[in-house]
């Protein structure tokens, strides 16, 4: 791409690159302090000063994160007899406080306390080829996952966060195919039950099994999913080591990404065997373009693979040969335009 005169002389795409960071943990440390859920509950614009009393910050600090805040559009200033306030935006108000129902905060959560500091060894997983938790929190990945089930309060947390992505994506992903074929569907890892939700709502005929891990199901039956949704059911189990009952459609929701091929086509060559011909597997993923010309979030989900786990994100033809590897035919793509996209494959 040829670079224009005015870039060489002034740089700016790269100094935005630059401040990437610095954005990042400006939202965060505003949604860690409580800055939204203040202005929510108090209904009405706060003084810098106050805000900074309520959440018990410096005067001085506040002043510059809310000031910064304005800035990124995610809170609103007025002057008012002769006193500035602030106010959510639309936008944050939305997405960024915690009782909204679309709200991302449990994502912007675990970025600011897992992912930043696993990307501050990025450089070290590029050489090494390997996931930096080790270095980030001096314990292995899986340690630090099994901490998550050592407390409710922490697994809700990390429930809370699987769940918070479909929010914006999960509609798309369960109507980018006509799934109304497939009544008897199972999720496997489907831990909150929110891409059930999705497909119940979208395909009224249909009844959905939610298979994960017992600790799991008991939080998400106890959080999640309401005991009056009958065409909900929870099955216990581990999908590496324990048998996959019979069903039309099988779907693996972001499961995939986590694992090496090896491991990848182990799971899918589960599910073949479980398959009944004519049911189907469908993927949920992010999907790099052949082109390795994008989408930027998600090559940088793939370096997030690397510093985090065994997996990578993946193209569509590397979907497909797993797919087929395992024995399924037929595979259709079909991008949604959002962060994730859908692979459909059938016995």
């Amino acid at each position: 791409m040829e670079v224009s005169k005015q870039e060489l002389e002034y740089p700016q795409k790269l100094l935005n690159y630059m401040d990437g960071f610095l954005i990042s943990k400006t939202m965060f440390a505003a949604c860690e302090l409580g800055v939204f859920d203040l202005l929510l509950e108090e209904g009405g614009p706060l003084s810098s000063s106050a805000i900074a009393e309520r959440l018990g910050t410096s005067a001085d600090g506040m002043d510059r994160l809310l000031a910064a805040c304005v800035g990124l559009q995610l809170l609103e200033v007025e002057e008012h007899q002769g006193e500035v306030l602030y106010s959510n935006t639309d936008l944050s108000q939305t997405y960024l406080t915690k009782e909204s129902p679309r709200t991302l905060y449990y994502s912007v959560a675990y970025y600011s306390q897992t992912i930043y500091h696993c990307f501050a060894y990025l450089t070290d997983a590029i050489r090494e080829g390997t996931n930096q938790y080790q270095r980030a929190f001096g314990i292995s990945s899986k340690e630090l996952f099994d901490s998550l089930y050592r407390s409710e309060e922490e697994m809700l947390k990390f429930m809370q966060l699987m769940n918070s992505i479909w929010n914006i994506c999960g509609k798309d992903v369960v109507t980018a195919f006509d799934l109304s074929t497939f009544t008897n569907i199972f999720d496997l890892g489907g831990c909150t039950g929110a891409i059930a939700k999705e497909c119940i709502s979208a395909y009224p005929q249909s009844r959905v099994t939610v298979y994960d891990l017992p600790k799991v199901l008991e939080m998400a039956g106890k959080h999640f999913v309401s005991p009056d949704e009958k065409r909900i059911a929870f099955h216990e189990g581990d999908f590496f080591k324990d048998p996959i009952p019979d069903a039309d459609l099988y779907i693996l929701a972001r499961i995939i990404h986590d694992w090496t091929e090896d491991r990848s086509l182990e799971l899918l060559s589960r599910v073949y065997k479980a398959c009944k011909p004519g049911s189907g597997v469908l993927l949920v993923e992010a999907l790099l373009n052949e082109d390795r010309r994008g989408p930027i979030t998600t090559q940088l989900y793939s370096l997030n693979m690397l510093v985090q786990t065994e997996g990578k994100e993946r193209m569509p033809s590397e979907y497909v040969k797993l797919l087929e590897s395992a024995g399924f035919k037929d595979v259709q793509i079909r991008r949604t335009g959002k962060i994730y996209d859908v692979i459909l494959g059938r016995k």
